[in-house]
């Protein structure tokens, strides 16, 4: 019963944390909701008995991802006024054309069965240990985690460049 209860506090945090990121209007406020959200993920982790993704999920999300965000915001100098010049129309028209995207080939993909794939549910779960999750991802996605890394360099070089030209005028 205590953990059930314990699972709807943290769902309820969460979902108004979610809501905070999207509806905040000040970007600072919105990455702190987001690491709000990132702490409660990390407590359905520690609920599910998956210690180790709890503290990957602290470490590398909360700690890292949020940080650098931070970092982006701080050096860009968002504030709501200058966010207000974005078209909301058009960047809410994106985000609805990319979404009904993605839902729509998660829908064919599930409709699709292919051949020689044991069906989601006969593969047998990972065994959790920091090993085999090093082993997956240096051999079998080692290829998405190095253009992960490269995104992420892209991302810091264009802040700082966006940070800088608004310094030196030409």
């Amino acid at each position: 019963m205590g953990e059930a209860i314990c699972f709807y506090l943290l769902t309820a945090v969460m979902l108004a944390a979610a809501c905070s990121v999207v509806f905040n209007r000040h970007p600072l406020y919105g990455v702190l909701s987001l690491l709000v959200a990132m702490f409660c993920l990390a407590a359905f982790f520690v609920m599910l008995d998956a210690y180790f993704l709890a503290a990957l999920q602290i470490l590398l999300y909360a700690g890292a991802v949020l940080v650098l965000f931070l970092f982006a915001i701080m050096l860009l100098n968002l504030e709501p006024g200058s966010l207000a010049r974005l078209r909301l129309l058009s960047v809410r028209t994106v985000a609805a054309g990319g979404g009904a995207l993605l839902l729509f080939t998660q829908l064919t993909r599930m409709m699709k069965t292919r051949g020689g794939e044991p069906p989601l549910f006969a593969v047998p779960p990972p065994e959790g240990t920091v090993e085999s999750v090093g082993r997956l991802l240096f051999t079998h996605y080692l290829l998405p985690f190095e253009l992960t890394s490269f995104l992420i360099l892209a991302a810091i070089i264009g802040a700082v460049i966006l940070a800088k030209s608004d310094e030196s005028p030409r």
